[in-house]
């Protein structure tokens, strides 16, 4: 089983919150996608812990654990790991790369002295490279914390966009 590399506590308030999230699925595990989503939502570090696996396991009793990470692994926007407050994901699709998201990629490393899968000094942010989010209309792209920004095809225009975050 996949561990986690910091202590991770799950406290009453947010055993609240997941209880809430089941409750607002109607506890249906067929929804656990869903539920992977908003419970990593609610945790600073945007990852599942894997404390938070298991109790998600104790409330849906038709869910084994092994599903929730096979959801974790297969689906990009989900991580067993801490992230960046700021989740930077890059697409890697063919209309980025054909709209030079190697560029993007280039000068957001730079920038952020990060290489992809790890978190900046500060704990702000982690870049990502993901599939396709369906902003190929505004290429080269990326997603923070759900919220796609396109047109990214300057070092002035990543700047800016940085900037919004610090």
């Amino acid at each position: 089983m996949i561990e986690d590399s910091t202590k991770f506590e799950l406290t009453d308030e947010l055993k609240e919150k997941i209880d809430n999230i089941l409750q607002t699925h109607d506890y249906d595990y067929t929804q656990i996608v869903g539920i992977l989503v908003e419970v990593q939502e609610q945790i600073p570090q945007h990852y599942i812990p894997k404390i938070v696996a298991y109790y998600i396991v104790e409330k849906l009793p038709n869910v084994k654990l092994s599903v929730i990470y096979d959801c974790i692994t297969f689906y990009d926007t989900l991580s067993d790991k801490p992230r960046g407050r700021y989740p930077i994901e890059v697409c890697d699709s063919i209309a980025c790369k054909v709209n030079n998201n190697e560029f993007l990629i280039d000068t957001l490393r730079r920038l952020l002295n990060i290489d992809f899968d790890t978190v900046t000094y500060d704990g702000k942010f982690t870049l990502e490279k993901v599939s396709c989010f369906g902003a190929c209309d505004v290429a080269p792209a990326v997603k923070i914390n759900g919220t796609v920004y396109g047109h990214l095809d300057s070092e002035e225009k990543i700047r800016d966009l940085l900037q919004k975050f610090i």
